[in-house]
């Protein structure tokens, strides 16, 4: 029987704070690269979240947002979310696409960019996890959504058939200039993997 992830300790949870730290530090330099100029990633925290607080998170069940989904598999297997406003959103296009559009509506082109965006901080994510634990994971690629918090939080649960009752949040902040933007990254490790998560960095005989 796995732990359940409410079970974790302040030393398990920083652990996986500094692993969230180091992925937001791949992914800026990642994106830097990309863009060309100087991105700043912090992670200002790590909780434990029931599901149902999430779309309270974002500003409640009916507050339009953009999630960008993932599965993963191997030797862990879940599930990856990055969500936001759809406000955060543009402005995190308008960033990668050097643009100034003070719209709300995410073109095609804008949601290319956030799915890009969405991949290289999950595949940043991924690899400290990979590296720091030796384990093998294999993330999908990136689907993306733009709909009511609420239906978007479903979407997993209808994807997958369920998932765990809890999340962890890895929150991450861009900063580029003036501009910043925050979103949220979900990790939602199926519950036996969140034990081969633990022993495998150490925090879990």
């Amino acid at each position: 029987m796995g732990i359940s992830i409410e079970e974790m300790n302040n030393v398990q949870l920083d652990v996986l704070k500094e692993i969230g730290n180091i992925g937001a530090g791949n992914a800026a330099t990642a994106l830097a690269k990309m863009l060309n100029r100087k991105i700043d990633m912090n992670v200002p925290k790590v909780e434990i979240l029931e599901f149902k607080e999430v779309a309270e998170l974002l500003g409640g069940a009916e507050k339009p947002v953009c999630g960008i989904y993932f599965n993963f598999e191997g030797d862990l297997t879940g599930n990856i979310m990055f969500l936001l406003t759809v406000k955060s959103a543009k402005m995190l296009a308008n960033m990668l696409l050097f643009k100034e559009e003070d719209s709300d509506i995410l073109t095609e082109i804008d949601q290319s960019a956030l799915q890009e965006i969405g991949n290289i901080l999950s595949g940043a994510y991924v690899s400290s996890l990979t590296t720091l634990t030796g384990l093998n994971m294999k993330i999908s690629i990136p689907s993306l959504t733009i709909d009511m918090a609420g239906a978007i939080l479903s979407v997993p649960i209808i994807q997958y058939g369920q998932v765990g009752d809890k999340v962890l949040l890895i929150e991450t902040e861009f900063k580029e200039g003036m501009d910043d933007i925050k979103g949220y990254f979900f990790l939602v490790p199926d519950v036996e993997s969140f034990e081969v998560l633990l022993k495998s960095l150490g925090v879990l005989e």
